[in-house]
């Protein structure tokens, strides 16, 4: 069955099983925010082609990619999630049960977060394209910006980078992983497919930080998700700031299994400039960022210092290899 088979109506009829059905049916939804909380609203497009393909994304975890993208700029805000819209632009050959199967990765990953598709809109379009604007809530004290570094602070990562485009790369070219183990490939291929948002940091940061000073007296934290890439992630937050940063690159966290096909110059390849790891780059206190790292154990890295300057280099142990400027250039980039 063809989605021009059942025309417009009949497709929202079947979509609308994967909404509250007290929120949607009217031209607008309705979110109620919590008192003295700022809303937070975020919207991300997705091309097929671009952003995902047959070849090394199911239906399921494209819709699951496209949530998890949009729920990862609410933790890089420090905001809780309320809802989502969707706004698909679709060709009428495509089967229903592609775009059910979509809509059912989608569901998969909101339901984690207790976050509901809320509304949204279909087109016809000659290319299939997923747009997604997500809301949040944030208390004003807590919200977390990239304009925020300040110098001295500690850069705090989550999780480990490069795992996505390693997976990535094992689906475009599964020769290469030959040497590797079943459950090693599955975990690398599980990141590109269906990363995790980070806003299970978020109620651990706030704590750390309340136990030292109260909410209104919060230090301003610079943050955001590494989904294009850590080294963009540094980048953006340095320049925003007006700051510098050294990163140290023995503290980088990459996928262990990679030394078994990959070289280390390859590895941090992909950890700076592979994107899609949808991790928290923070910067932060010295003493919050300890705590964070105690916290969550090896789930957390304290990678660089924010210093005085523009420049964000990244410094090697390796006395004939210099500091290297870590710049926007060799990442993914639109245009």
């Amino acid at each position: 069955m063809l989605v021009k088979d059942i025309g417009e109506q009949g497709l929202l009829a079947r979509l609308q099983r994967f909404c509250p059905q007290d929120i949607i049916g009217d031209d607008a939804a309705v979110l109620v925010t919590t008192p003295e909380k700022s809303l937070v609203v975020t919207t991300d497009v997705l091309v097929d082609g671009v952003h995902f393909s047959n070849v090394t994304t199911s239906p399921e975890d494209a819709g699951w990619r496209a949530a998890a993208a949009n729920l990862s700029d609410l933790a890089a805000m420090g905001a809780t999630p309320l809802g989502i819209t969707v706004g698909l632009g679709l060709p009428g050959d495509v089967s229903v049960s592609w775009v059910e199967r979509l809509y059912q990765g989608m569901t998969e990953c909101l339901q984690k977060y207790n976050t509901p598709i809320v509304g949204g809109d279909i087109v016809r379009s000659p290319v299939t394209t997923l747009s997604i604007t997500a809301f949040g809530q944030v208390h004003p004290n807590q919200i977390i910006r990239r304009s925020a570094a300040r110098v001295g602070d500690a850069i705090a990562i989550t999780g480990i980078h490069g795992a996505s485009r390693a997976g990535l790369e094992l689906l475009l070219h599964p020769e290469i992983g030959q040497t590797l183990k079943d459950a090693d490939k599955a975990a690398l291929i599980t990141a590109h497919q269906r990363p995790q948002p980070r806003l299970d940091v978020l109620p651990i940061l706030w704590k750390i930080l309340n136990s030292a000073s109260p909410i209104l007296s919060f230090p301003p934290i610079a943050g955001m998700d590494s989904s294009d890439g850590l080294a963009d992630a540094v980048v953006q937050i340095c320049r925003a700031s007006n700051v510098g940063a050294m990163l140290e690159a023995k503290q980088i966290p990459l996928p262990a299994v990679c030394d078994r096909w990959l070289t280390k110059e390859q590895a941090l390849n992909y950890a700076l400039y592979g994107g899609e790891d949808f991790e928290l780059v923070l910067c932060l206190p010295q003493y919050a960022a300890s705590a964070l790292v105690e916290q969550l154990g090896q789930d957390a890295t304290i990678i660089g210092t924010i210093t005085s300057g523009t420049n964000v280099l990244l410094h090697t142990d390796k006395a004939e290899i210099p500091d290297q400027v870590l710049n926007l250039t060799q990442g993914f980039q639109h245009f």
